[in-house]
């Protein structure tokens, strides 16, 4: 199929792939292994081995590529299993730059599982680019980014960091799980995307998954990959399949929920009993004119809320909603709410009465009506 500059096209046609029988819907296909060729040596079908290659995985590969405007993806089972292989490519003695909100599974991996290769990371304010060039060192393998970041929302001008990190020739990656096609990371200068496909890509709470989309060829990409194929950590067919069905939905889903999001931020502003509402799309974010600026169609469907009263009054108030699901997770068409920093452990920088809320595709009046009589 020719590129199409539309993403609903995209997200339907991109990677698609017809079976002997002419099915409308591309197959699942299970086996772990493919037959050889006459000749005993080729394999003239494409695919060797389950873990090398699957064709619903090849499918959903090229499908992501497509949607992040980039040169080649590569899945994993999970975003973690991602985010480690990325980090695994930095090599022995390398420093790795992290934002200072950031999910706190990539912190762990960086901080807990890689100290035996003398990794050092630094957790720099990215929107402080003076802080950031401050930061970078002649061992500066990898600068990420995080935006809209977990769980505090902040938002990092990927243009302007970019454009520091090709001046001193270091890898950028944008973790994308919160604003996917609302925000286009490599059209940034960005080198990788990353993405919990697990969130909205899946979109419905039912499948694990993880992706790095590059920008171009490189070594960064044929080590990745090499890790993929040897490491084995591969996204299972039926998640594949699932990922690429769930894909077709993608634009629709999320302009609907950047469009209840807004409209519950909102909401929430004028209610007596939120001390403050994080989310870019409201003119008094101090990220506001940022998200204005690199983000398109809507501001995301994450926000997170400080509670007045503390703990016990943001557990309170979890506890009290009947739609929103108090629940690990986000980007179902389901509303989940939760309480950060109970489930991040010691190590949370999250505010004690911070509750993050991943705004679903229930009728937003609904939504509204669910936080009134819980705040009641």
């Amino acid at each position: 199929m020719s590129a199409s500059p539309h993403f609903e096209t995209q997200a339907i046609h991109a990677g698609h792939w017809t079976d002997p029988s002419r099915a409308v819907m591309p197959p699942l296909v299970l086996s772990t292994t493919f037959e050889r060729g006459d000749d005993g040596l080729g394999f003239p079908g494409g695919f060797v081995y389950g873990r090398y290659g699957n064709p619903n995985r090849q499918a959903l590969e090229t499908k992501l590529t497509a949607l992040e405007g980039g040169y080649e993806t590569v899945t994993f089972a999970s975003g973690l299993a991602a985010a480690q292989a990325l980090i695994h490519t930095l090599g022995a003695g390398s420093h790795l730059i992290l934002p200072d909100d950031v999910y706190f599974g990539v912190r762990s991996i960086a901080e807990n599982l890689y100290p035996q290769w003398q990794l050092r990371v630094s957790r720099v304010d990215l929107a402080n680019l003076d802080a950031l060039r401050a930061a970078i060192t002649p061992q500066t393998r990898l600068i990420w980014t995080e935006t809209p970041s977990n769980p505090r929302l902040k938002l990092t001008d990927l243009a302007a960091v970019a454009e520091l990190a090709r001046a001193h020739r270091i890898l950028t990656v944008c973790d994308n799980t919160w604003a996917p096609l609302l925000q286009r990371p490599l059209a940034l200068g960005i080198d990788i995307v990353l993405h919990s496909t697990t969130k909205y890509l899946g979109g419905h709470s039912d499948l694990l998954g993880g992706s790095l989309s590059f920008a171009q060829p490189g070594p960064g990409l044929e080590q990745v990959r090499l890790i993929q194929k040897t490491g084995g950590a591969v996204p299972s067919p039926f998640d594949c399949w699932l990922l690429a069905r769930s894909l077709a939905t993608l634009p629709l889903r999320m302009r609907a929920h950047a469009a209840n999001a807004q409209q519950l931020a909102e909401f929430l502003q004028s209610q007596p009993g939120i001390e403050q509402v994080l989310y870019p799309g409201l003119p008094t974010d101090p990220y506001h004119a940022v998200a204005q600026k690199q983000m398109q169609g809507g501001f995301g469907g994450m926000l997170s809320i400080m509670v007045k009263g503390g703990q016990a009054e943001a557990l309170k108030l979890a506890q009290g909603l009947q739609l929103f699901k108090h629940a690990t997770s986000l980007g179902g068409v389901e509303s989940l709410i939760e309480h950060r920093q109970s489930i991040e452990g010691a190590t949370s920088v999250a505010p004690a009465n911070l509750l993050r809320v991943s705004v679903g595709l229930e009728h937003i009046d609904d939504l509204k009506q669910d936080f009134a009589q819980a705040l009641a």
